[in-house]
């Protein structure tokens, strides 16, 4: 059996360990049942269940050949990168605040690269899709003004008016966060911002999708009070003993007056009144204020 091809890079830019584990582990190399022609030469086997998985070497060369060429543009403003799918909208955002392009997350607007009339309008030198199905607008836009397209391509994605495409899952939000941070990794190293000795700051959950409800949850649970707050606040009550209650029936019995301080019924004998009386006296002047009178 012959051995696997040695990459073409150089020894600097050849990925390591922990760079394939952590494509490995974002399921980069997971693809579709479907494959276009120009795709097959980046599938690596097609699984027993229809899945083809794509080579993650060729994903990676491509991967610095696409930051090569947008660490060769001066100016970091003339490239832009654009997501219309969801879970690329804060890789792209954090891709601009880490390089310094312009992003476009969210719905393309149709003529920014060709209109001049609108608001929108740019004049890129290069632009960056997250999927070149979705993007489609901004790709034919690009192909009409040549601007180069970089785009990142599942097994099943179009490659019409694509420059270079880097093969990868663009439908997993992991994948597509883990890509665009080492793209932007990549870059930084290549303009010598940062070392290739020492790991980046930034780490790479900053540009995975969240789920806006998640992150609702996460402001409602730090703005709660805590536990040890709640009881700090509160006043301290009173230890009741409620094991004894024959202790508490004698507490409340020695506040009643006692016989000898208590008052003399048989002092009031000669002020009784006869209920029996006034209730015959009543039913006797009822029948008399009921008679009928001139009739």
């Amino acid at each position: 059996m012959s051995a696997a091809p040695k990459s073409r890079l150089p020894q600097a830019l050849q990925a390591t360990e922990e760079d394939i584990s952590l494509l490995l582990n974002a399921q980069v190399h997971i693809g579709t049942k479907n494959v276009e022609k120009k795709m097959l030469p980046y599938v690596w086997k097609r699984r027993s269940d229809g899945i083809n998985l794509i080579n993650i070497g060729k994903t990676w060369e491509k991967l610095v050949f696409a930051a090569r060429i947008i660490a060769s543009i001066e100016n970091p403003a003339d490239v832009v990168v654009i997501s219309a799918r969801p879970y690329g909208h804060r890789a792209v955002l954090k891709f601009q605040s880490n390089i310094g392009a312009q992003a476009i997350a969210g719905r393309f607007t149709p003529g920014a690269f060709t209109n001049q009339i609108t608001r929108s309008f740019k004049e890129p030198r290069l632009i960056v899709v997250t999927d070149p199905r979705v993007d489609h607008q901004a790709i034919r836009e690009a192909s009409y003004v040549n601007i180069p397209v970089i785009a990142l391509c599942d097994t099943d994605s179009p490659l019409n008016f694509v420059d270079v495409a880097i093969p990868t899952n663009n439908k997993s939000k992991h994948a597509i966060g883990l890509i665009w941070w080492l793209l932007a990794r990549e870059v930084l190293r290549l303009r010598g911002h940062i070392s290739r000795a020492e790991p980046w700051s930034v780490m790479v959950d900053m540009f995975f999708y969240r789920d806006p409800e998640e992150v609702e949850r996460e402001a409602e649970a730090a703005a709660a009070p805590k536990p040890e707050a709640i009881e700090a606040a509160e006043p301290a009550q009173p230890d009741w003993d409620i094991s004894a209650p024959q202790a508490g029936i004698a507490a409340a019995a020695s506040t009643l007056p006692t016989a000898e301080a208590g008052l003399d019924w048989a002092a009031d004998g000669g002020n009784t009144t006869d209920w029996a009386a006034s209730a015959e006296q009543t039913f006797d002047a009822a029948p008399a204020a009921a008679q009928p009178s001139g009739w």
